[in-house]
């Protein structure tokens, strides 16, 4: 796992999506195409205002997957993450597509049709972050290590929910939908390279867990450990608990 910690989030943003970017002309320059998944979230804020303006990127050869997506929220909702990326990031790019978790939809045919679309690629880049109990996409602890299926349904544990609320995107705690459609780990761990943002203090004790503890299903970003091209990037706040700091 590469660590690079950065004095502000801002700074994060940037080299993170300036790392992303490379990976992704390469894999156009070598392959013709380049297949990403994109996350959303407070964390992703900066990278993707940064990633938007990489230069020598074609678009027109990226397809893109969203990583998770709560169950019943409508698009119209200022939580929907399918309207993070429209505005955030679809609508800024020419991508080839970009393939939505439509968490109206019924849940079993939309993990099915996903996976089986995410299944005849083969991942280039995965943009992440991690939650503050540790989750990857929406696999709170326990996370299960094991499942095959490329897109799950999932129960929102108190944690994550209480985290959706602290971050401004429910007015109060029961508004927060308690499911969602994500991405599995193994989905997740079979891209060719990670690259991880976690700004933010509220986020500290999840990233020294996950790089200093051991691979744990309850840390569910512990498993990064196990993945060869993993790019982690903090800031001073969200490393602040590491015993050695890059």
């Amino acid at each position: 796992m590469n660590i690079d910690i950065l004095e502000t989030k801002e700074e994060l943003g940037k080299k993170a999506a300036n790392m992303g970017a490379s990976l992704i002309r390469e894999a156009i320059l070598y392959n013709g195409q380049a297949s990403i998944i994109v996350a959303t979230g407070a964390s992703q804020f900066e990278m993707l205002a940064h990633l938007v303006k990489q230069e020598g990127i074609d678009w027109s050869r990226v397809r893109a997957f969203h990583l998770d997506e709560y169950i019943g929220l409508p698009m119209t909702h200022p939580a929907s993450f399918r309207k993070y990326l429209k505005e955030r990031f679809v609508d800024l790019t020419s991508l080839r597509e970009f393939n939505y978790i439509d968490g109206e939809a019924n849940t079993k045919a939309e993990c099915e049709r996903l996976g089986k679309l995410i299944n005849e690629q083969e991942v280039d880049v995965a943009f992440v972050g991690i939650g503050e109990n540790a989750h990857l996409a929406f696999n709170d602890p326990p996370a299960d290590f094991e499942i095959d299926n490329p897109y799950i349904l999932v129960n929102l544990d108190e944690a994550c929910r209480k985290q959706q609320l602290g971050e401004g995107w429910f007015l109060t705690f029961d508004e927060v939908p308690s499911q969602a459609i994500s991405m599995s780990i193994k989905q997740i761990m079979k891209s060719k390279t990670i690259i991880c943002s976690v700004p933010d203090k509220r986020k500290a004790l999840a990233v020294k867990n996950t790089i200093e503890g051991d691979i744990s299903v309850n840390i569910p970003a512990s498993i990064l450990q196990a993945h060869e091209k993993v790019w982690m990037y903090l800031d001073v706040e969200s490393a602040s608990l590491l015993r050695l700091k890059a």
